[in-house]
């Protein structure tokens, strides 16, 4: 039989275990005096991440305002509607797991507006999570959760809406270039988005809560929250009626006269810097900004694999592309404001100067040519300006010299750029002092061999006539916060006084001119005195590299009121490919029918010439319920003629209504019983005539006209675009509004 352990064994064993009790106490007590002491900070933080539950708080983007209050541009609440696949594992009978499959595919595809077979494979995924549509709006929405509420199926456990927003410009696509865009993280990406994109984001919040075991919510007392702080809101200088007129006429020069490489418009108080309107056709839509034209879309199916990959990257940054900032040309004529101004402030000409036009003038060798072959013959220093001849601004620059014309440039704010609160401003491209020989000052002096951007343009025309002052063209002239209160506001005082206020007081008086009697007659509007001047431009560079010809820039620079200048507006239509491309011929129409419209909104009240007043419409007279007897005599004192349809004795029709105002020698249909037809008529081809040709015309068709465009004061205007097509079937008395234009050109 086995003997136990003995007395002195179960003692070494005791002290064994002992020292091991002991060691493992030491060892454990060590380590916690370790963790809690000594690496507290990390294990406090592993605790805090399984403890807590933190969520960021979405920060409201600021809205843009035009300038009378009208929203350009808003968030909106939207929603991510998701799925979660893996969800369905938890289903063990399949017909029936396959059975909420199809009542989630059938109802979201239904509601979202989406392909029910995609939706369906998006529920068969081996993923946790999959996106089923993003920026779904309000109404799509509930009705998702209508869905979830609604079902048996407890489709809560399976489908999901996040809550996000959406930038929205409920006006489309107006100033969409200047606006810009955001992207799907709402950063703005372009325009005044991007260039106040910190302004406008605002800064997000944050929820921490605590969780139990099972990582649910513990009560409110634990929660914390740190609200998110909305983005700051911007008060634009934009005029929503001054931009949309701007885009209206821009948009149909671009179609008249064939522009290829679109066109743009900039409206600008000239004393404050203020951006009324700055309008860039092709544009886009800012709520789809990456969506392309029909036309551009063409282009790009058309091809494949990469080369379809870059050619669509490049249409849509031409679009997005702000080409009255971030592109520079040549100005050609328009320029000659400038060398005018340097001219009379330096005292090297006056305006009784007289100067001779031979038709050239050579300069080192090198014969410059007039636009008018033949020459101008002798001429004063105003009809330089308003026959915009070359020879007369060449030798105006010699005399001025390298250096006092380079010191001029750069007063005039054209070395650098002007400063404008848009992203990509162009740096202007031109012959430093050093660099400038007498050949490229004589270029330079009508607006040749140098590049520089259309805000430029603008900026140094409105120092020329504003009594010689430098602004600073903005965009944003106040920043406000969430509760309304006012963060910033943009000062606007001129930089410098670049010439004096009689060199000014003289460049309006010349300028007048330009619109009266020269090259810019077709920016004439009744009843308002305008100046500007007119600008077409060879692109040279262009021209060499590619071997095509007839790529020109047509331009017009218009100013008004021009006693008291309040307004510039410059038009620039890049390679126009119509009947003409001469900037007095396609661009000064334009300058002069967006003026038309804005200067008596802007509250610029018109004052009639008494030849302006004998040649303006007549408004008709309300002759309906009048005997035929008295409606006559009531049309005939307004000098205008009439036709009765119908034997009754009382008038119970008339067309045109008096509403509507017609030219003297206008006919008014009257009618005299219900049985009589409308009498119809076919509109003839108004275009090509004089202005007595289609007055003519008009009284023969019984089709009343209304004239725009240039004065009809004006010898050999011509019209060339009437506002109903020739051959349609419209009402006797219909007023179709006839344009007429000169095409004797100054560039």
């Amino acid at each position: 039989m086995a003997k136990g352990p003995n007395k002195s064994m179960v003692l070494r064993t005791i002290v064994v275990w002992a020292v091991m009790l002991l060691v493992t106490v030491g060892l454990v007590g060590g380590r916690l005096v370790y963790i809690m002491l000594i690496d507290s900070e990390f294990y406090q933080q592993k605790a805090a991440e399984q403890q807590l539950y933190d969520t960021e708080l979405r920060a409201e983007r600021g809205e843009i305002y035009d300038r009378n209050g009208e929203l350009l541009a808003t968030s909106a609440q939207v929603w991510t509607v998701y799925i979660t696949p893996n969800s369905f594992k938890k289903v063990t009978d399949e017909a029936k797991r396959n059975a909420i499959k199809l009542e989630i595919a059938t109802g979201l595809s239904s509601i979202l507006e989406l392909d029910f077979q995609t939706v369906l494979d998006y529920t068969n995924k081996n993923t946790s999570y999959v996106k089923v549509k993003s920026n779904v709006e309000k109404p799509q929405a509930d009705a998702v959760r209508q869905l979830i509420a609604g079902s048996k199926s407890s489709l809560g456990t399976y489908i999901g809406l996040d809550e996000s927003s959406k930038r929205y410009y409920p006006n489309d696509s107006l100033a969409s270039v200047t606006l810009g865009f955001v992207g799907s993280d709402n950063q703005g990406l372009s325009g005044l988005e991007k260039q106040y994109d910190d302004e406008l984001t605002g800064i997000p919040g944050r929820v921490v809560a605590a969780k139990d075991a099972t990582g649910n919510n513990m009560p409110l007392s634990y929660e914390v929250e740190v609200a998110a702080q909305p983005g700051n809101s911007l008060v634009t200088t934009l005029d929503s009626y001054v931009q949309y007129v701007c885009e209206k006429y821009l948009d149909q020069a671009i179609i008249d006269n064939k522009v290829t490489e679109r066109g743009s418009v900039i409206c600008m108080n000239v004393n404050t810097g203020a951006i009324l309107g700055m309008a860039v056709k092709g544009d886009f839509d800012p709520n789809s900004p990456f969506t392309l034209s029909a036309s551009d879309q063409a282009i790009v199916d058309a091809l494949e694999g990469e080369e379809k990959t870059k050619k669509l990257a490049e249409l849509r940054n031409k679009q997005w592309r702000n080409k009255a900032v971030s592109d520079t040309y040549e100005p050609g004529s328009v320029f000659k404001v400038v060398t005018a101004a340097m001219a009379l402030e330096e005292g090297v000409t006056t305006t009784s100067n007289h100067y001779n036009c031979s038709g050239y003038i050579v300069i080192a060798g090198r014969r410059y040519n007039c636009h008018k072959r033949s020459g101008h013959g002798g001429q004063t220093f105003i009809n330089a300006l308003q026959n915009s001849c070359n020879p007369v601004f060449i030798t105006l620059g010699q005399r001025l010299g390298n250096k006092t014309f380079s010191k001029y440039f750069e007063a005039f704010g054209l070395t650098q750029k002007t400063g404008i609160d848009l992203p990509g401003e162009a740096t202007p491209v031109y012959h430093s002092v050093n660099a400038m020989g007498i050949t490229e000052l004589a270029s330079s002096s009508f607006g040749q061999t140098f590049n520089i951007s259309p805000i430029q343009m603008i900026t140094a025309i409105s120092a020329a006539v504003n009594g010689g002052y430098l602004v600073q063209p903005h965009l944003v002239s106040e920043i406000v916060d969430a509760n309304g209160n006012t963060v910033k506001t943009v000062n606007t005082d001129a930089k410098r006084q670049v010439i004096s206020e009689q060199t000014s007081k003289i460049l309006r008086t010349m300028m007048e001119a330009v619109v009266d009697g020269g090259g810019g007659k077709n920016a004439y509007v009744s009843g308002y005195r305008i100046g500007g001047k007119t600008g077409t431009s060879q692109k040279l560079t262009q021209i060499l590299e590619t071997g095509q010809s007839n790529l020109y820039i047509a331009s017009f620079c218009g100013v008004a009121p021009i006693d008291d200048p309040e307004i510039a507006v410059l038009v620039i239509l890049d390679e126009p490919h119509g009947d003409a491309y001469y900037g007095g011929t396609i661009a000064a129409p334009v300058g002069g029918q967006i003026l038309a419209e804005i200067l008596p909104y802007l509250g610029v009240n018109p004052q009639y010439s008494e030849e302006e007043l004998a040649k303006m419409a007549v408004k008709i007279p309300y002759v309906t319920d009048m005997s035929v007897s008295a409606a006559k005599a009531e049309i005939k004192a307004k000098g205008l003629k009439y036709r009765v349809v119908g034997e009754g004795d009382k008038v119970i029709k008339q067309f045109p209504t008096a509403s509507d105002s017609v030219q003297s020698d206008g006919v008014v249909i009257l009618y005299t019983d219900e049985t009589s037809e409308a009498l119809t008529v076919t509109v003839p081809d108004f275009t090509g005539l004089s202005v007595s040709q289609a007055n003519t015309l008009a009284t023969d068709s019984n089709i009343n006209i209304s004239f725009a465009g240039a004065s009809q004061l004006l010898k050999g205007v011509i019209s060339y675009k009437q506002s109903i097509p020739e051959g349609t079937k419209v009402d006797a008395g219909t007023i179709v509004t006839v344009y007429f234009r000169t095409t004797e050109t100054a560039e």
